[in-house]
């Protein structure tokens, strides 16, 4: 959001009719002018709003050393005040250029000139403006990231330490559940934000297909539900449409995430929370209604700008980073979409209605076969990971979902281990001593082997994906790796071995 104050000009020309000569000028092209009759007095009401100064050079005797000169010299790193030094011909090497951002016009000068340079010094202001605004927000930001990011990390850290003080099975079985639950909230936020990046930037792509919008609705109610239930709050389904849309599955299903989420963030206990779809003209009408504590009309217009938060009248920890109603309003438009916010006001509750275009496609039944769900024989897996505990987490966790692993740290020896053992699928960190994961992949990939190949990495930028994809590996998955999406593979795997 960018500041466009009054273009307000002070102006120090304490002798004759300087300064009514130059405000009449200016008069004309609109400018606001304030006229002073002391560097001093100029001094006190050059603060951070004021667009430019003139001056006389006679008016500038001794600035340097006095309060004018301090002001200048003391203006935070944005800011650069414009000054333009009136002076005759002969005098124009007097001009003390060390007062900084100086222009000089020789005198007499015409009246088009010095509207032209009183213009050009706003111009270069107003950019001035713009970054002090985008300082602050970028602090706001970080402090709220900050925030945030040291909820959950507290939680685990406190919940891992308590692990290994306490022996009690029911207790540990707590603090697993506190730990795999900040550790997946963690993991979301720094989706959030790589996704705001993409999308900022015009790098997310949309993989879509036809959509049953209200069963998107149903996992989402569902996703809530035991958050819900612990403050008491009533999630209920109001109205199904059996609406058709044409849409990416994960991102709409992050739309109705965030949309409830926001709900119940700011939803006092023992309220109620309620989601729907309709079709009316043409559209799919998905409406997250909340009697909670509203949105002051003056942020309404803002909810879905970057980094905007309302107060939400809660304790911090219920906060966030600014960012939710911003990914919603960039998906929905990607879908060719709208997305609106209605609030009577302060403690009146709020209603978020996203509308899509229909589909006019059918639904594709499932192709998941029994067969794909048997469990056979043990996948045959590979992790190549440098990282002790990841390649550890990775080993378990393909284990307790039916494979025999075997793991490598280094890229040399991942490589002959895929080569030797011969697996269905191998998961390969990207950044590994020796070998990077390209290289493996292509190394595989001159080989007969018939092997999933997947990518692990900390980068997930479109770019990234396609460099993968280029090398070799079958598919890309950001850390951290999310043990559903593992599932699925494996679960192709056999699939494609029972056929």
């Amino acid at each position: 959001m960018t500041y466009d104050p009054p273009a307000r000009v002070l102006v120090l020309a304490p002798r004759g009719r300087d300064a009514e000569l130059i405000r009449v000028m200016l008069a004309q092209s609109g400018v606001v002018v304030e006229t002073f009759t002391s560097a001093e007095a100029l001094a006190v009401a050059l603060d951070e709003e004021a667009g430019c100064a003139i001056a006389t050079l006679e008016a500038l005797d001794d600035s340097l050393d006095g309060a004018l000169g301090r002001v200048l010299r003391d203006q935070p790193p944005w800011s650069d005040v414009p000054m333009i030094v009136l002076a005759q011909a002969r005098e124009t090497h007097s001009v003390p250029l060390e007062l900084g951002n100086i222009t000089v016009l020789e005198r007499p000068i015409a009246p088009n000139t010095l509207v032209a340079t009183v213009r050009a010094a706003l111009r270069a202001r107003r950019r001035q403006w713009a970054s002090r605004a985008e300082i602050r927000q970028r602090d706001q930001f970080l402090a709220m990231l900050g925030h945030e990011l040291r909820n959950p990390l507290g939680s685990i850290v406190m919940a891992t330490d308590l692990i290994g003080l306490d022996d009690n099975r029911e207790s540990r079985a707590k603090r697993l559940a506190i730990l795999s639950r900040q550790a997946h909230h963690l993991a979301r936020l720094v989706d959030d934000l790589l996704d705001v990046a993409r999308i900022t930037t015009g790098k997310v792509r949309l993989q879509r297909e036809p959509l049953a919008v209200d069963e998107l609705v149903r996992a989402g109610a569902d996703a809530f539900a035991e958050a819900a239930k612990a403050r008491a709050i009533t999630l209920e389904i109001v109205a199904t449409s059996g609406a058709v849309v044409d849409g990416d599955p994960v991102r709409l299903a992050q739309v109705i995430t965030n949309l409830v989420g926001n709900a119940l963030k700011y939803s006092p206990n023992g309220r109620a929370i309620e989601l729907g779809t309709w079709i009316d003209n043409g559209q799919c009408e998905l409406r997250v209604v909340d009697h909670g504590i509203g949105i002051e009309r003056d942020m309404l217009g803002r909810v879905f700008d970057l980094f905007t938060q309302a107060d939400a009248g809660l304790a911090r920890s219920d906060g966030g980073m600014g960012i939710g109603l911003t990914l919603v309003d960039r998906l929905v438009r990607l879908h060719g979409g709208t997305v609106e916010a209605f609030s009577e006001g302060r403690d009146l509750g709020s209603r978020f209605v996203v509308r899509l275009p229909l589909s006019h496609a059918q639904l594709q039944p499932s192709t998941r076969t029994a067969a794909s769900r048997e469990t056979g024989a043990p996948v045959r897996a590979v992790v190549v990971e440098d990282s002790t505990d990841l390649r550890e987490l990775s080993v378990s966790l393909l284990e307790a979902i039916g494979c025999e692993v075997e793991a490598a740290a280094t890229g040399p020896e991942g490589l002959a281990l895929i080569q030797r053992v011969t697996p269905e699928i191998a998961l390969v960190d990207i950044g590994l001593p020796g070998m990077n994961g390209f290289e493996i992949a292509r190394a595989v990939r001159e080989t007969p082997q018939r092997i999933v190949l997947v990518a692990v990495t900390g980068y997930g930028r479109k770019e990234d994906r396609d460099q993968a994809l280029a090398a070799g590996f079958d598919l890309h998955f950001a850390k951290p790796v999310q043990a559903g999406r593992l599932r699925e593979v494996i679960e192709r795997v056999r699939a494609e071995r029972a056929a």
